[in-house]
């Protein structure tokens, strides 16, 4: 993704398909789904956090947090997608390498 810096957290969700889409029509609210953007970055992200949410000290956290609030496991693997491209973004912009100890 060349524009990887440059954009802002909720456009590169949307580019890469992690953005919850609204199914909603009048006053009825439906269920969000995700979908879109760049399918095989999608599934590539997908895969990167369903290992990162086990093996990886800071992401754990943040999923095992997610799992003992009840949310189903694509939202929570989903969630930690989005966080991977959080933590991307904020490094690219300020130019450094996945430290754990700053994470």
């Amino acid at each position: 993704m060349p524009e990887l810096g440059q954009i802002s957290g909720e456009q590169v969700a949307a580019l890469t398909g992690l953005a919850p889409i609204a199914q909603d029509s009048g006053a009825m609210r439906g269920k969000r789904a995700i979908a879109g953007g760049r399918r095989l970055l999608r599934h590539v992200m997908f895969q990167a956090a369903l290992v990162a949410s086990y093996h990886n000290p800071v992401l754990k956290v943040f999923s095992d947090r997610l799992r003992a609030a009840g949310k189903p496991h694509k939202v929570f693997i989903t969630a930690v997608a989005r966080k991977l491209i959080t933590i991307t973004i904020a490094m690219c912009k300020a130019r450094q390498k996945w430290n754990a100890q700053t994470a």
